[in-house]
């Protein structure tokens, strides 16, 4: 059994032994910001990014946690090093940051706190096996009854633990199929994002995901654009609806844990010819080339477990 070590507003305790209050923010409003960088081989994947991305989400929330990103990635790193004598050569984890406001004090003021901000930060194995048969088969994507909240209450780039919206998602679309992945629409019927990473597609060659103006500015999302510029694959940024999904002669999601994810149906309808096509294909190379390691063999080996 792992000997996980948290930490938790400047002390590291053992894992059994972190706690919050019940009158934190994070449990009274959902007031938390996150971030969540995974490891290849052990070596955390652009942690750099996730704190910048961090600190933006915290400054527009109006979070001061009273000490700045290089103290961060300090914290950060010593938290993956202590744990990462846990792990075993082949596997990986997630490195997660929470950060509250701190204990809320109830009254006319919601942002009114007893205390300094509430930093969490813990790893976590990185368990790809519920994903695994995806790189192969493709999954099934589905857009469920619930919209994205709009971005004029609050903007999808602040990535935040307030995950009710993407829960209710995913319980919609499970009932059309109990391994289906959501494919969350805007308020206008414009395709916004999956419950936790980015939509692509692949039409006549031309590679195309939403703006970030509805969706979140994912770091897998940027990392799988620069792959494709270097690639040759052209990129567009543009406004997507569930007709070109339908159309499309590819479709994935990317996201931190499993970074492409392919997607053979969309509704019941099969995209392009019902396989993973080529540009995904050369998509997850590049991806395995970048990081050192066989994405999809890493991910499919934990099905033999």
């Amino acid at each position: 059994m792992r000997k996980n070590l948290v930490h938790i507003s400047g002390r590291l305790v053992p894992e059994n032994e972190a706690k919050i209050s019940i009158f934190d923010s994070a449990v009274m409003l959902g007031d938390t910001v996150t971030e969540s960088t995974r490891t290849f081989l052990h070596k955390p994947f652009k942690l750099e990014e996730h704190i910048e991305r961090l600190y933006k989400s915290l400054k527009v929330v109006r979070n001061d946690i009273g000490y700045g990103k290089e103290e961060m990635l300090r914290i950060s790193l010593e938290v993956l090093n202590t744990n990462l004598e846990e792990y075993g050569a082949s596997e990986d984890c997630w490195l997660v940051h929470n950060i509250s406001r701190g204990i809320s004090i109830a009254g006319s003021d919601p942002t009114s706190t007893s205390n300094e901000a509430t930093v969490m930060i813990f790893v976590q194995p990185m368990d790809l096996r519920s994903w695994a048969p995806f790189y192969i088969d493709g999954c099934h994507a589905v857009t469920p009854m619930s919209r994205a909240i709009p971005s004029q209450s609050m903007d999808a780039r602040i990535k935040n633990r307030s995950r009710m919206a993407y829960t209710l998602a995913e319980a919609e679309v499970k009932l059309i199929d109990p391994h289906a992945q959501s494919v969350i629409l805007d308020i206008y019927g414009n395709v916004s994002e999956n419950k936790g990473g980015n939509v692509f597609v692949v039409t006549g060659g031309v590679l195309k995901t939403p703006t970030t103006g509805n969706c979140l500015a994912g770091i897998t999302r940027e990392t799988t654009l620069q792959l494709a510029k270097k690639l040759g694959i052209t990129a567009e940024e543009t406004i997507l609806q569930p007709y070109d999904l339908a159309t499309a002669d590819e479709v994935f999601f990317t996201s931190t844990p499993y970074c492409i994810m392919p997607a053979t149906r969309f509704n019941g309808i099969t995209i392009g010819d019902g396989r993973v096509g080529p540009v995904t294909k050369k998509l997850m190379a590049a991806w395995s080339d970048l990081v050192g390691l066989d994405i999809i063999e890493q991910a499919r080996n934990q099905l033999k477990d």
